[in-house]
């Protein structure tokens, strides 16, 4: 075998399928030390990866690379990263087996071929056992810049905790009621002064108004709606500051856990078994154990299929705010 001197990675999308690349990208270098390691995504997530100092560059779909690697490893698996690869010509090509079937299998007829809830992460290094990757016992690594970290300073300014509330996500099933976050807000702060971050994009905005809505006006003064008005990485940087973190399965729990915080994660059509939990963080976990339509879907839905959302609508705001108390006292 030719020595590795040129790695590309590829993985276009989207936010916690990237970060969770990011344990790989670590371990490549660790056996490749001499070797450069490019990475090529969307531009939208190009900041998640910036600075991260196993990367020498990286390129874009708009801008992708055109020089030949001696390695080519393919974690989106697609048409598009195909005809990427298919550019580089003489490049050694591993892919990242999805395994969609198994997915099919576990929505369709709720048959698990997956066994224990194994990591995505795991799965990424699958397509490398040919060159023996080590494992550690480390997270995913995701690093603010100065400035990012100069944007957040401002908001822990206090000597009270802070709990960032991350309850966006792109499909409606995955995403726990505004009126139940706000009932979680309520209790908390029952319980224990706190300060509370909302944090979404520019989509979820409108969700942030929801909870602060249903909120009675003495809790609103505590809640510091940022939905919509930081860039990803500002969001991460006040991510990085905050003392745990209440979420849906989304990107942001793992933006979240490349900084080991301490997770509070509702799944509704989710399925650990897809390998999506948080890596190598503390996390506690909420989902409806034992419901037949659950789940219904591997990415999520616009729309509960039952029409009844018992997922999400019996997770119990109680229950969730008792855990964070406990926590955070």
């Amino acid at each position: 075998m030719q020595p590795i001197k040129s790695i590309l990675v590829i993985r276009l999308s989207s936010i916690g399928d990237i970060i969770l690349t990011t344990p790989l990208l670590r371990r490549l270098q660790a056996i490749f030390p001499d070797a450069r390691i490019d990475y090529c995504t969307k531009q939208p997530f190009v900041a998640l990866l910036a600075s991260n100092p196993c990367l020498s560059s990286i390129y874009t779909t708009e801008q992708p690379p055109k020089e030949d690697y001696d390695l080519v490893v393919d974690l989106q698996n697609n048409i598009r990263s195909h005809a990427i690869t298919r550019s580089l010509r003489g490049s050694r090509t591993v892919r990242y087996r999805k395994e969609n079937w198994k997915k099919w299998l576990m929505v369709q007829f709720k048959i698990n071929l997956y066994g224990s809830c194994r990591s995505v992460v795991s799965r990424y290094q699958d397509a490398l056992k040919p060159f023996a990757l080590p494992s550690d016992p480390e997270g995913c690594e995701l690093y603010t810049s100065l400035d990012d970290k100069a944007f957040a300073q401002p908001f822990f300014q206090g000597k009270q905790k802070t709990l960032a509330l991350c309850f966006g996500a792109k499909h409606f099933t995955k995403r726990y009621p505004p009126q139940r976050f706000a009932a979680i807000i309520s209790l908390l702060l029952k319980e224990m002064p706190l300060q509370i971050l909302l944090l979404g994009g520019n989509d979820e905005a409108p969700q942030a108004s929801e909870i602060m809505n249903c909120l009675p006006y003495a809790d609103r003064k505590t809640i510091v709606n940022m939905a919509g008005i930081c860039s990803l990485m500002q969001t991460a940087a006040l991510l990085e500051r905050s003392d745990a973190v209440l979420c849906n399965d989304t990107g942001l729990m793992h933006m979240a856990s490349a900084f080991g915080k301490k997770l509070f994660v509702l799944f509704g059509s989710s399925s650990a078994a897809f390998g999506f939990l948080p890596y190598h963080t503390p996390y506690d976990l909420f989902e409806v154990e034992g419901l037949a339509c659950r789940p219904c879907s591997h990415i999520g839905r616009d729309s509960c299929p039952k029409g009844h959302f018992r997922c999400m609508n019996d997770l119990s705001p109680a229950l969730i705010a008792r855990k964070i108390v406990d926590y955070c006292k």
